[in-house]
């Protein structure tokens, strides 16, 4: 039999260009955040006995790999199951599957999950170079495409196709900034203009700078527990899982017979609110994969919130801001918050769990008692989709 999973504790750090902090420290701070809410939710007594460790470029800009063996012996936490998810962008959110598929499955008590990145260990070149690892070597990457590029391909055709008005995209970057204004974790806490964002350069013809997400140095983590391990309620409501699902899809660009279809973000969402026992519209507010513009739309359209091809008019028909019905990037995404790619996907879990805790602040959203989750790696072919609702 299933068992209940509940977000026990949650941690983070700040989110920016950390030159003066490591990796394992900036691991562990996170961590120790997460048990030490832990323990304010009257839980200090439970210990996890696995740690599922969310990174993407370690070994390439950091030279270090077995990060599981290292962040948990750092943290203090010694005899536990302990090593590295990757699946690009979205290996945090995958890490997070793993200890879900641990807990629910009975085989542990509890399970502690932690995004990590540091992007700034290396810096021009060859950390574009890193992060362009997760295309296709073989057919995309070794000529030069990067995430940038895919992402301005893939906008090129929503543009020609739908004949959207260019200038919609930049209500997407405007909600994430103005959102992240009150996000004290949050990268960029300034609000964008329309003149902004109109005039900002373009990085891959027409995805211009502020579409896309920047890249970021930080760390995140999660501590999930069975419910029948937990002492009664603490100071603030219970967050539990309810859904959990990761699909992928064809990785090259040209191996995909629709351009336009984000295939694994629509199955996710179908399997995670299928085992929620919900639909897409029932949910309070949707933390999606905004790393580029274009993909906010696309998900938007995957998730059905949208038809094919009208995502963009969400954005700008202002029908997506934290008092609307559908409201998105709560906390900033990874736009306003920044990206620190292996690890965004813990963030947007913390974040949706601080919504349903009523802890967001000026960001709360009125009523929040269940938010979808979506994570995405390369240009979704990876989607890892959760649910999470107040229990």
């Amino acid at each position: 039999m299933m068992s209940d999973v509940m977000v026990v504790g949650i941690g983070q750090t700040p989110v920016g260009e950390h030159w003066d902090v490591s990796l394992r420290t900036l691991a562990n701070r996170a961590v120790q955040a997460a048990l030490q809410d832990a323990a304010r939710q009257g839980a200090g007594e439970v210990q996890p006995q696995a740690m599922y460790v969310g990174n993407l470029l370690a070994p390439t800009l950091s030279h270090q790999a077995n990060l599981g063996a290292l962040l948990a012996t750092n943290s203090g936490l010694t005899g536990l199951e302990s090593y590295v998810i990757e699946a690009a962008e979205a290996s945090g959110a995958a890490a997070f599957h793993m200890a879900y598929l641990a807990v629910t499955s009975g085989l542990m008590d509890a399970a502690l999950v932690v995004g990590v990145e540091k992007y700034t260990d290396v810096v021009g070149p060859r950390a574009e170079a890193a992060v362009a690892e997760v295309t296709d070597f073989d057919y995309e990457g070794m000529i030069g495409v990067t995430p940038a590029a895919q992402a301005g391909l893939i906008m090129q055709r929503y543009l020609y196709e739908t004949q959207a008005p260019r200038a919609a995209f930049g209500r997407f970057a405007m909600l994430a900034h103005a959102n992240a204004v009150h996000n004290p974790n949050a990268m960029y806490r300034r609000a964008i203009r329309p003149e902004g964002y109109d005039s900002a350069p373009l990085v891959s013809d027409p995805l211009n700078l502020l579409d896309a997400a920047p890249y970021a140095d930080g760390a995140a983590a999660i501590l999930l527990a069975r419910a029948a391990v937990l002492p009664s309620a603490g100071a603030v409501p219970r967050v539990r899982v309810t859904g959990s699902s990761v699909v992928t899809d064809r990785l090259a660009l040209h191996d995909r017979p629709d351009l336009l279809a984000f295939d694994a973000a629509r199955l996710s969402v179908e399997r995670a609110c299928r085992q929620a026992g919900c639909l897409p519209q029932d949910v309070d507010l949707f933390e999606l994969w905004d790393g580029f513009s274009i993909y906010a739309a696309l998900s938007l359209e995957a998730a059905c919130f949208a038809p094919r091809g009208q995502g963009w008019k969400l954005g700008y028909e202002g029908m997506i801001g934290s008092q609307s019905r559908l409201p998105i990037l709560t906390m900033g995404g990874q736009k306003g918050r920044g990206n620190p790619l292996g690890a965004s996907g813990v963030y947007q879990l913390v974040e949706a769990t601080l919504q349903l805790r009523g802890e967001a602040g000026p960001n709360q959203v009125p009523g929040a008692r269940r938010a979808l989750v979506q994570a995405l790696g390369g240009a979704a072919a990876t989607a890892v989709t959760h649910v999470l609702e107040q229990a």
